[in-house]
């Protein structure tokens, strides 16, 4: 079981979604598991997230656009590392993200 799950939720992403999907994949810290909801994308998402093959990345796809909350409370169904790191795709991340927040959530108990 891994430590961590990063959960994203995309819906017609594919202007930035290559970039968001890298800034995870080559993330210092590699125990983790991706999980990537296509909500209901009619661009070329799902073209992008299928082009990858990495075993972390956990593809669903949803028929119909559930819209960004409810795709996340299904994805948090899903999850199965001890924190969530949450990802837009729109966004990028320092290369050391994950790493800088599982040593600072290690090292605080009372958080």
């Amino acid at each position: 079981m891994c430590k961590v799950s990063v959960l994203m939720a995309v819906y017609n992403g594919e202007l930035y979604l290559k970039e968001a999907i890298d800034s995870i994949i080559h993330q210092t810290y590699k125990d983790f598991e991706f999980i990537i909801i296509n909500d209901g994308s009619t661009d070329k998402t799902e073209e992008i997230i299928l082009s990858y093959n990495d075993d972390r990345i956990v593809y669903v796809k949803n028929k119909v656009n559930l819209k960004l909350i409810a795709s996340l409370n299904k994805g948090l169904d899903l999850v199965k590392g001890k924190y969530i790191v949450r990802m837009d795709a729109d966004d990028i991340c320092f290369e050391n993200r994950i790493q800088v927040q599982v040593d600072y959530m290690e090292t605080h108990s009372e958080i």
